[in-house]
């Protein structure tokens, strides 16, 4: 059973060369557990229709699958350029929004900066490529700056403000409207780009609820500000997941620091019980080669015995020329990996811990190791208490059984969790493991023992108080 299930999940961005039905369908037969839908470019008819072709898809090969919503946040960029600018060491240049370029030296932003940074702060432009320092803000809609180093600047490119404080302000009109739309629409997670501390999520959280939406919040890692420790912990505190956004974050704080808070998240996701995601150029140069390089499946490897819950493909299944390959590629990493190394030890799991479920999914998992059971059974409404046994990393399948559809699709990027819809019942557990054998689910194996977690009251949320051993012949 273990050599065929894949415990890391795999997240992949939706762009044009997936864009069919048939695609999105092929691509959850090659094992993808989830998708991302990226509301920098999504319009709203491209979003309904894939939304119900991937809910198809997940009918057709019987496994639910996660939907992403991935907010735009504040992207900073440059407006149209009439040419290409190449600035020097030393240049001054102004940056203004809402003007047209000048051909010059003065140049249009998409977003107000005068509002935000103060005299002093770096503003990096084109992924950092031309770094510059705030000298002057001579007007309310503009800014002065000295560039550091020779470069080239083109229209559109992004902006990093990376000692600059948004005060909470990240969610943008575009965004507001994003989450309307999302909260009318089958979504799972709602993705928060530009987090800068733990309010930023209770904010996002407290609208979603005005609007009746009841999709998880996955934080996006990518600023300066996050990544001290107590941000972080309260960060990872107060969100549902965490999503390492590699890409804004090597430039926001530099390259070099980005393995070592990747570390840093995922032990903190598996100390509480969230969910972690590692993003960004994970089998980069697979957007136009059929074979990733020995560097990306490093990459993937190292998540994996991280033991980040999900991997996620951006450019390479949103733009790229070999997507299915990329997927096919990545699963290939995740099983050979899993099969050779257990996942790294994780010696302060349970310090800070309180809760019955917390031990409860703690003994249910040894329990499982010590008795070689072939998986563990975790009945759960909310999904917590699969979530809560996936964090201590157990290398066996756990099937979570619930009757709600939401938790279902959102356990799809849980490690190692296969979830099933079924009523409540106080045997729903073990119907579902005798279903299961009879379907050949635990291979060859015979008799087949499997830990049931449960609560007395089926269906109530927080109950969970019974672990069970269960021997089916």
């Amino acid at each position: 059973m273990s050599s065929i299930f894949k415990r890391t999940k795999i997240l992949a961005s939706v762009g044009p060369p997936i864009d069919s039905y048939e695609m999105i369908e092929k691509m959850a037969k090659a094992g993808v557990n989830g998708y991302r839908l990226n509301f920098s470019h999504a319009k709203y008819e491209d979003a309904d229709r894939q939304i119900d072709w991937i809910r198809q898809a997940s009918k057709n090969v019987d496994k639910p699958v996660a939907i992403l919503q991935d907010l735009q946040g504040p992207k900073i960029r440059l407006g149209n350029l009439q040419h290409k600018i190449d600035v020097k060491k030393g240049d001054e240049i102004t940056l203004e929004y809402g003007i047209e370029h000048d051909g010059a030296l003065l140049l249009p932003t998409q977003y107000n900066l005068a509002e935000k940074v103060k005299i002093g702060e770096p503003i990096y432009i084109f992924d950092g490529k031309v770094r510059t320092t705030v000298i002057d803000i001579p007007r309310d809609t503009a800014v002065v700056v000295r560039v550091e180093n020779d470069g080239v600047l083109m229209s559109r490119k992004g902006i990093n403000l990376p000692d600059t404080d948004f005060g909470g302000d990240i969610l943008t009109p575009k965004d507001m409207r994003d989450i309307e739309y999302g909260a009318t629409k089958d979504i799972d997670y709602v993705a928060l780009s530009f987090v800068q501390s733990a309010e930023d999520i209770s904010n996002l959280r407290q609208i979603l609820v005005s609007h009746g939406s009841d999709a998880q919040i996955i934080a996006k890692i990518e600023t300066k500000a996050a990544i001290k420790d107590d941000v972080l912990e309260a960060i990872v505190k107060t969100s549902d997941g965490v999503m390492v956004a590699r890409g804004d974050l090597a430039v926001e704080a530099g390259a070099e620091i980005v393995p070592i808070i990747q570390r840093k998240i995922i032990a903190l996701c598996r100390k509480y019980g969230k969910l972690s995601i590692v993003a960004t150029q994970m089998m980069a140069s697979m957007v136009a080669a059929p074979e990733p390089t020995r560097a990306e499946v490093s990459d993937v490897a190292t998540a994996v015995i991280l033991g980040a819950d999900t991997v996620m493909l951006s450019d390479e299944t949103a733009n790229g020329q070999y997507p299915i390959e990329s997927v096919a590629a990545m699963k290939k990493v995740i099983l050979y990996t899993q099969e050779h190394i257990a996942v790294a030890p994780l010696t302060d799991i349970l310090k800070g811990k309180r809760t019955a479920r917390d031990a409860i999914s703690a003994s249910a998992v040894s329990l499982a190791e010590q008795i070689r059971a072939s998986a563990i059974i975790a009945e759960t409404r909310s999904g917590a208490t699969a979530a809560n046994i996936a964090a201590h990393r157990p290398n066996l399948p756990i099937i979570s059984v619930t009757s709600e559809p939401r938790s279902a699709q959102q356990l799809a990027l849980s490690y190692a969790n296969k979830s099933f819809i079924r009523p409540d019942g106080e045997v729903a557990g073990f119907d579902l493991a005798i279903e299961l054998k009879s379907q050949g689910f635990f291979g060859e194996e015979s008799p087949v023992t499997v830990v049931i977690v449960s609560g007395r009251q089926p269906g109530l949320i927080g109950g969970t108080d019974t672990i069970r051993v269960r021997v089916l012949e």
